[in-house]
């Protein structure tokens, strides 16, 4: 055996570039503006470079680790690592697509997909995702087909955005309370608010906490405005 044969492998390289740095950060802010990581032409497009240059360092970033990729789905990257080799601090939100009377709001049958969402924003309790179907809380910042993500609980503060069960149909509305008196506020004028009396079996499903933009070219099942 020569003494080119028995020397060791080159070590595997685990440091990024600057150029793999940028990309690393332009994936990781691409995801927290949007919910959902993006295609490599989206990428290519926001780092300047052709959509083979994108392919091969995100192919690179994946086999260092910081990224996974999961084959024949355009949106199939996923961010496990930071440049600091901190695990990335994103949890997976389920994006319910059917609500109905008395099912549990998190039913396995209920959930279409997902979407990723800071840890920050959904570490203080269970969440679920609902796309928005309307135009009644546009001056709140929520618009037809953005995603929201809610906060799973039973009550809620005056002055909340909360998505409300009215019947078998759940609501995106500000709660205001005030003495006796409840209602159900849209943010458009073109609206009129929903006055809940003492019969109308108001149930309180979680507290709005956070809006993401719909993946372009998709549609979940809507939930009314």
């Amino acid at each position: 055996m020569s003494e080119r044969s028995k020397r060791p492998g080159r070590p595997r390289a685990t440091g990024v570039t600057k150029h793999q740095q940028r990309t690393l950060r332009e994936i990781a802010r691409f995801i927290s503006v949007h919910g959902y990581p993006p295609t490599m032409q989206e990428l290519a497009k926001v780092l300047g470079i052709s959509h083979a240059s994108a392919h091969e360092q995100v192919s690179q970033l994946v086999r260092k680790g910081y990224l996974k990729r999961e084959p024949r789905k355009a949106r199939g990257l996923t961010l496990i690592r930071q440049r600091n080799n901190e695990v990335a601090d994103l949890v997976a939100v389920p994006i319910v697509g059917r609500v109905a009377a008395g099912w549990p709001i998190l039913a396995e049958e209920n959930i279409i997909g997902e979407v990723l969402v800071e840890g920050r924003v959904a570490s203080r309790g269970r969440c679920f995702a609902l796309e928005i179907d309307g135009d009644s809380m546009v001056e709140a910042g929520i618009r037809e087909g953005d995603i929201v993500i809610v906060r799973q609980q039973p009550i809620a503060e005056n002055g909340d955005i909360v998505v409300a069960l009215l019947g078998d149909e759940a609501t995106v509305k500000r709660l205001c309370i005030r003495e006796e008196k409840i209602e159900l506020r849209p943010e458009n004028p073109k609206h009129r608010p929903i006055p809940i009396g003492p019969d109308d079996g108001l149930r309180i499903l979680g507290k709005v906490v956070a809006t993401r933009r719909k993946p372009p070219k998709q549609r979940f099942a809507g939930t009314r405005e």
